[in-house]
């Protein structure tokens, strides 16, 4: 069954060779030069013979273009369909059907050779009826294809080769029948059980569409006995708790699963303080599953409602475990060969979510492609209450899919085994071409949304058909008995012994205690960030010679390589500062450098990230010759390597595909850079659901970080902020603190680190500090703009050594200080070098790190001016219903009042709408009035 899908050596077209060569695995770590795999072109026996009966290649190609619509996929036989007159063969003047005709270049019959060997079809003839017959039989069944729109000719050829040489028809033996019957009998009676017992439950069930079940489980077979060793799976609520707690797949334990219902915690509440934990329709588990002598890890995540935000998340996650196989592997070893991604998709979310487009997008791209996903549309022909007619204006749900040229395969959910079909294609299709591939299993809901939903108020027709007909396990049972696979007493036996499991464990439910490993084993050598073992603060400082080293590294060119000539100058400005204080470019440089010697992968990804936004980075380098690209950290003879991964112009998926890579890969430092620090508001779902809760809701740990330019320069509404006051609203820092004393929240678990260095060495500090914890935690940058190459702020390499660390407070102290202003960021210069020209005795505290507050060291330098009576302030740019203000204000006044302060006053922009103003001049008024303080 399976010895057809060996990847074959495959010859690449050599303009295509020569394209990609420029940027590839020795110069750009991350992206390998795909294979392509090439048939042959038709023979000139073959196109004489397509020209010869060209009426009969016309009946050919319009049976493959059009049998999808007239196959009889939709179990409730509610799809509108038009008659398909392009499948009626006298209208091509194809009448006699005892007529033969040579098939050789126009199509194949089940005796053809291999694809390998011919162009299309063999030297045979045929009488139209039978290959009438045959083309119906292939495209007008329980499977519609659509494949005419993959824009890649050996992608049809191959096609047209599986379906009508039956090459990929799946063997259905008794033993598979039964198992299939199996697992719809255990998820019918899964559903049953928990709306007898849990009446009032919303379990998401599987009923209408149980065949979901043997889809994956013929993919996970598919996959073990293809060498795949990982599986990863992102689905909806739908089905979840069958796939899970299904004894031949996940084996999710029923006992945990009934204890979770009735109201306990999921996890170990002890060996994870702060955790939350979440619903049941969104719990994840992991399991290694045994098909005969081959195994796979199937790992289903976690997910939110937002469904399909998973996608990219799983897409990410698959990519970090394949990467990380990659380097032990061949060279011959390509994306896709181990470890394989599945998403399945609600039908109105598949159409009507913008990420899925963005995902899709993301497939092919270098540094985001992980070797083909197979996608499964769970297609209820219905949104929530909204039918399919409202929920798109396109044909099919899947038609998004289309745009990246993905196969589409329509089963009929009513028929295990033709999905079973299904699958296997789509796999083949996939392993041999490491592109995407879309099943749309065509199901319905037997309840509604949710079993508490009375889906006959808005859909009185489709439940009138629904309610009147046998399940999808009745109705495969029956037909099982009537092959005489499956007799009454089995069949009964089947449920009867999986509902007495299910009561057993039931009665487990109350004295169930979850294993604390579950919570850490997956990475081993970190703590819980809340654990009393936790080492918040590490030395993150590097001996100034290896600084230098670096430094040096990150600009030295191999000989011969054409450097742009501007590019000169920032070589010669680099590897001068090494001596002097170096930029914010450079403290990166080193940082990145630094970790790559310490065993730690690095991976920026976002647009023009390669050479910044602001032209500063330089990272990667084009000869301007050749357009080969080169890493110069890469260069260092590290194991480890830098990625950089210029994107799509995309937030929500990129930034998605982020967090699966930090959950994957815990000595990863992974960075999501937007252009502007704003632009995050693509992503705020991923930020909202993923980024800050998924250490409470699903214990998963991320070092994720996200660099947002910010600064006010009189760019304008959208191009000035990153919204750090929308980053604070969900830290879940306290305030105020403990009565009885100044709190030191360093070693306070906060879900997110907000920070907004000031210098180069505050932000090399940072980077380092991801990686050197014993644990992992999201961090947000207020990245800087116009400080990227100000002397002013430059840092020297002291300020980088060992024994130095990220200070979250800055102090600058002036005797007989009048004022003691509080500021953040890029605001502190410009107010220094505006005060620096007046008599005024002024003393700044920079807040770097404003979530977790700093409580204790603002504290202790505020105490010194306790006796002065000083007046106090708080000053930014941003308006005053933005910025940091709404959050340190209460956390001000609680340190002012404990060290005999008065409570700071508030200078900066007066409330507003939007960030900032467009017209210039008002900008520059408003700047002004800023120093003022």
């Amino acid at each position: 069954m399976l010895q057809q899908l060996r990847v074959p050596t495959r010859p690449l077209n050599r303009s295509f060779a020569q394209r990609l060569a420029r940027y590839h695995d020795d110069a750009t770590f991350g992206h390998r030069v795909p294979a392509k795999y090439t048939l042959p072109d038709y023979t000139p026996r073959e196109l004489q013979n397509r020209n010869e009966n060209a009426a009969l290649l016309r009946y050919v190609e319009m049976v493959r273009r059009h049998g999808h619509r007239a196959a009889r996929v939709d179990p409730l036989d509610l799809m509108e369909r038009d008659p398909v007159g392009a499948l009626d063969a006298s209208r091509y003047g194809l009448t006699d059907d005892v007529r033969a005709f040579p098939l050789h270049g126009i199509m194949h019959f089940p005796s053809s050779g291999a694809r390998e060997d011919v162009g299309e079809g063999v030297d045979v003839s045929r009488i139209l009826g039978e290959i009438k017959a045959h083309l119906l039989g292939t495209y007008v069944d329980r499977i519609g294809y659509e494949v005419v729109h993959c824009p890649v000719k050996d992608e049809r050829l191959w096609f047209s080769h599986q379906l009508e040489t039956h090459a990929a028809s799946f063997d259905t033996t008794p033993d598979r029948q039964r198992r299939i019957h199996a697992l719809l009998a255990h998820s019918e009676e899964l559903d049953r059980f928990l709306g007898k017992k849990f009446p009032n439950l919303k379990r998401y069930g599987c009923e209408g569409a149980e065949s979901m079940l043997p889809a994956l489980d013929t993919l996970f077979e598919l996959s073990a006995k293809a060498g795949i060793g990982s599986v990863v799976v992102a689905l909806p609520h739908r089905g979840r708790l069958s796939l899970l707690t299904e004894p031949a797949l996940l084996g999710f334990a029923l006992a945990a699963l009934f204890a979770k219902i009735k109201g306990a915690p999921e996890f170990d509440a002890a060996a994870a303080p702060g955790a939350t934990g979440d619903v049941i329709s969104h719990l994840g588990a992991v399991r290694r599953i045994q098909y005969g002598a081959d195994t796979v890890e199937v790992e289903v995540l976690q997910n939110p409602s937002h469904l399909e935000a998973a996608n990219p998340v799983a897409l990410g996650y698959t990519r970090a475990k394949q990467m990380g196989l990659l380097k032990s592997s061949p060279d011959a070893c390509q994306l896709g060969d181990k470890v394989l991604c599945v998403q399945l998709h609600g039908d109105a979310a598949f159409a009507g979510q913008g990420v899925v487009a963005e995902t899709l997008g993301l497939s092919g791209l270098p540094h985001y492609g992980s070797g083909g996903t197979v996608h499964v549309i769970v297609n209820n022909n219905i949104g929530y209450t909204t039918p399919a007619s409202f929920a798109r204006s396109s044909v099919y749900s899947s038609d998004v899919a289309k745009m990246i040229g993905c196969p589409i395969l329509h089963v009929n959910g009513d028929y295990p085994e033709a999905v079973a079909r299904a699958i296997d294609v789509a796999f083949r299709y996939r392993h041999m071409f490491r592109k995407d591939v879309v099943i749309d299993l065509i199901c319905y809901r037997r309840w509604g949304h949710n079993e508490l939903d009375e889906p006959a108020y808005t859909q009185p027709r489709m439940y009138e058909k629904i309610r009147a007909r046998e399940s999808v396990p009745k109705l495969y049972e029956n037909q099982l008995k009537t092959a005489g696979v499956l007799d009454d007493a089995a069949a009964s036996a089947t449920r009867s012994e999986y509902t007495a499991q299910l009561e057993a464990e039931l009665s487990k439910a109350e004295r169930y205690e979850p294993k604390a490993e579950a919570i850490i084993a997956k990475w081993k050598g970190l703590v819980w960030p809340a654990s009393k073992d936790a080492i918040s603060r590490p030395d993150t400082g590097v001996d100034e010679d290896r600084l230098r080293e670096v430094g040096k590294a990150s600009v030295t060119l191999p000989e011969g390589f054409n450097l742009h000539p501007r590019l000169g100058r920032h070589v010669a400005a680099r590897l001068k500062s090494l001596d002097s204080k170096v930029d914010f470019a450079t403290a990166e440089a080193l940082a990145f450098g630094t970790l790559m010697q310490d065993g730690y992968d690095v991976r920026i990804s976002g647009q023009d990230v390669g050479r910044g936004t602001f032209s500063q980075r330089h990272a990667m380098l084009v000869d301007q010759v050749t357009e080969e690209c080169f890493v110069p950290l890469n260069a260092m003879g590290t194991e480890s390597k830098l990625e950089l991964a210029n994107s799509s112009l995309s937030e929500f998926a990129v930034l998605g595909f982020e967090v699966g890579m930090s959950w994957a890969s815990p000595r990863l430092l992974p960075i999501w850079e937007a252009q502007f620090g704003d632009f995050a508001n693509g992503a705020q779902v991923i930020i909202d659901t993923f980024l800050v809760g998924a250490q409470a809701k699903w214990l998963q740990q991320s070092a994720l970080t996200l660099l947002l330019p910010h600064g006010y320069d009189g760019a304008g509404p959208e191009h000035s902020s990153a919204r750090i006051e929308r980053f604070l609203q969900l830290s879940d820092d306290h305030v105020p603190p403990a009565p009885d004393a100044v709190a030191d929240t360093h070693g306070i678990d906060v879900n997110l680190i907000v920070a907004n260095p000031s210098t180069p060495a505050q932000m090399y500090h940072l980077l380092r500090r991801q990686m050197l914890r014993n644990y992992r935690k999201p961090l947000v940058v207020a990245s800087p703009k116009g400080l990227l190459r100000s002397p002013a702020a430059a840092s020297a390499l002291a300020d980088m050594a060992p024994r130095t660390m990220f200070q979250p407070v800055l102090h600058d102290h002036r005797p007989g200080t009048q004022t003691v202003v509080l500021c953040s960021g890029k605001h502190y210069y410009a107010l220094a070098d505006h005060l620096a020209k007046t008599d005024r005795a002024v003393a700044f505290v920079r807040l770097e790190e404003l979530s977790p507050f700093p409580y204790t060291p603002l504290g202790a330098v505020l105490c010194g001016y306790a006796a002065a009576d000083v007046d106090v302030v708080w000053a930014q740019e941003e308006p005053a219903n933005m910025g940091a203000w709404p959050y340190v204000r209460p956390r001000l006044e609680e340190v002012a009042r404990r060290v005999g302060l008065r409570a700071p006053r508030y200078v900066g922009r007066k409330e507003a709408a939007t960030v900032a103003t467009g017209v210039g001049a008002w900008h520059r008024d408003e700047a002004r009035a800023l120093l003022d303080v």
